[in-house]
């Protein structure tokens, strides 16, 4: 490409972000008038709720304040100064990339998690975050997506929609089952209920990722869940110690490494990992796997194609719907980190801005997916685009340690259900997704022929 079609393709996608940003503030007014609700108040709730509305108001932003600094403390549950909000592709990628700037905060409320330890995911870059991550990674192996846990997926998503002549209760039913068989089967956390799993896994991920206010309750039963959480994998390695069984599992292979002598595993070091792992595994993909079916019903076109894909066993092609149907409602709209010291973002830019230590970074990765200076036609649904274009569970030091499981268990997952003729949402207020006053998806029934 010439230097002078480079500058006026340019110019052209700046002009028409620019548009798109001035409409963006009536389209978003439109919305919240047409939204349901009590009153202008709970109608303005609802539309900031659905992920379209999110978007328009992302492309204002994106356009005209795109590194927004604010002395307004937003997040109660850290100690901050203010808040920033970073919504273009290139500053969120930068704000991610800048460990020692941009910090995780989760440290406090992952030792009172484990009773006293803190977990990688909550560890700045160090020689324990090192020792951590090479330990885990040795015991729960990128070989084994395809070997262990796509296979397990399937199978049990296979056996639970074959229980169901005419529809299902999708959380409840399917994508809270099938990633809690990922803990027990996989990760080797077993004893408990399954029911008493996904609780425990439930509020602590609310209290660790989603409660950015303080909120004392849900402290008092993410810590409740914790307790019970540390005696049953403490039941755990107790009991497959004393068994001698040798398996196969990421539980297995820890005390394989304990055996060795490896710095970390001990007992508490599993039990730690462990819990860090099991917190992150249910809802995640839980949530993960209803937003992206919900953003495929509502596309007909799309829906067709992975259906199409499912049934001639197309698996990449089948994973690329997903994953973009997912990237239109992501598990998390921003990622959020806290300046470890004065920090200036997009330096030599005219959106560059110094943010001050102890301020609240906001990195929206929702908005750096639909980025129309780095994502091409961001809100077309496309299943060729790059992987770099997807901002899906964090990045860099801080992905999510199980986005590879991830990326696989989610299509696996969905694909007895795309196989079914007629796959639509149920009727009513039953085929949309229903939260309960929770993060999560509670009930999103759907039906088919």
């Amino acid at each position: 490409m010439s230097f002078l079609t480079s500058a006026v393709t340019a110019v052209v996608v700046h002009l028409r972000m620019w548009i798109e940003g001035l409409l963006a503030p009536f389209q978003v007014g439109a919305a919240i008038l047409s939204a349901a609700g009590d009153g202008l108040k709970g109608k303005a709730v609802a539309a900031a709720g659905d992920p379209r509305v999110q978007r328009l108001g992302l492309r204002f932003a994106r356009a005209f304040l795109p590194n927004l600094v604010l002395s307004s403390q937003f997040i109660k549950a850290y100690p901050n100064t203010g808040t920033a909000i970073v919504t273009r592709h290139e500053d969120v990628i930068e704000v991610l990339d800048r460990n020692g700037d941009f910090e995780v905060v989760y440290e406090p409320k992952m030792r009172k998690i484990t009773g006293g330890e803190n977990f990688f995911l909550g560890m700045q870059d160090s020689a324990l975050y090192t020792r951590d991550t090479s330990n885990m990674h040795l015991a729960m192996r990128r070989d084994d997506i395809a070997t262990i846990v796509q296979p397990l997926a399937r199978r049990r998503a296979e056996e639970l929609v074959a229980k169901h002549q005419k529809g299902m209760d999708l959380p409840t039913d399917l994508t809270l089952q099938v990633p809690t068989a990922i803990v027990t089967d996989y990760l080797g956390i077993t004893g408990p209920p399954n029911s008493d799993l996904v609780a425990w896994a439930t509020a602590m991920f609310w209290y660790l990722f989603v409660d950015l206010g303080g909120n004392a309750d849900v402290e008092r039963k993410a810590l409740d869940a914790a307790a019970a959480s540390r005696a049953a994998i403490d039941a755990a390695i107790a009991k497959r110690k004393a068994s001698g069984e040798s398996i196969d599992d990421v539980l297995g292979r820890c005390l394989v490494l304990q055996k060795a002598g490896q710095p970390g595993m001990d007992d508490l070091g599993i039990r730690n990992q462990l819990i860090g792992l099991f917190i992150g595994a249910i809802q995640t993909l839980s949530k993960a796997s209803v937003q992206a079916l919900d953003q495929l019903l509502d596309r007909p076109a799309a829906l067709a194609s992975a259906q199409a894909a499912a049934r001639h066993n197309d698996e990449a092609l089948l994973a690329a719907h997903v994953l973009e149907a997912f990237r239109f409602n992501p598990l998390n709209p921003l990622i959020y980190r806290r300046a470890a010291r004065d920090a200036r973002i997009a330096s030599g830019s005219l959106r560059s801005r110094l943010i001050r230590k102890d301020s609240m970074v906001l990195a929206v990765n929702l908005s750096a997916m639909f980025d129309p200076l780095r994502v091409a036609a961001p809100e077309s649904f496309r299943t060729d685009r790059p992987w770099s274009d997807y901002i899906l569970w964090g990045y860099g030091m801080h992905t999510c340690f199980g986005a590879h499981v991830n990326r696989a268990a989610m299509p696996a997952m969905l694909k007895p259900l795309l196989l079914k003729h007629r796959l639509r949402r149920a009727a009513g207020a039953a085929g949309h997704i229903d939260t309960g006053g929770t993060p999560f998806p509670q009930h999103f029934k759907v039906e088919w022929d």
